[in-house]
């Protein structure tokens, strides 16, 4: 399985888990799914979310926006995403914690963002583990996805394919 993140869907990933760093940042997955593939056009993040640092869930708020997205019928709610933050010496990391787990779902894709401060500035890459990571500004990105297999009702990692900030400089 894939997971293919525009432009769009990046910037609201990476805006998103900035504006509450230290503290974990909620959303969903906009797009649609092919049969081995998720494209990811938006990520929508819930300003009513429940924010910790070691943690995020819903508020009910979001019911509100699940009758407005029946009424965009080219895209389909793909899935979540949220991020695990830095905290203290603990450093976020971008794999589902068992809460995480537990709420996942068949057919979905979820994405967490690992955000870290920056030590050092790296240019964004796609990874051998499935994963993209690099540095913007005062912060060190590493993404990762990951969804049931159908077959064999596993989680499994997919594949991140963010073409757009492979190269960027996030320095500036």
């Amino acid at each position: 399985m894939k997971g293919y993140i525009s432009e769009s869907a990046f910037m609201d990933l990476v805006l998103s888990s900035a504006e509450v760093y230290k503290k974990e940042c909620l959303g969903i997955l906009l797009g649609y799914r092919l049969e081995d593939r998720f494209i990811i056009e938006h990520a929508f993040t819930y300003q009513t979310a429940k924010r910790g640092h070691k943690g995020v869930s819903f508020h009910r708020g979001h019911k509100k926006i699940d009758t407005l997205l029946e009424k965009f019928e080219r895209l389909q709610v793909l899935g979540d995403f949220h991020s695990h933050t830095q905290f203290g010496e603990f450093k976020g990391i971008a794999n589902p914690s068992p809460e995480d787990v537990s709420g996942m779902e068949p057919g979905k894709i979820y994405i967490i963002l690992a955000i870290n401060d920056n030590e050092r500035t790296r240019p964004w890459k796609e990874n051998r583990d499935k994963t993209a990571s690099g540095s913007i500004g005062t912060f060190y990105y590493k993404i990762s996805a990951y969804y049931i297999d159908p077959k064999d009702h596993f989680i499994k990692k997919a594949k991140i394919y963010c073409h757009f900030p492979t190269g960027f400089n996030g320095t500036a």
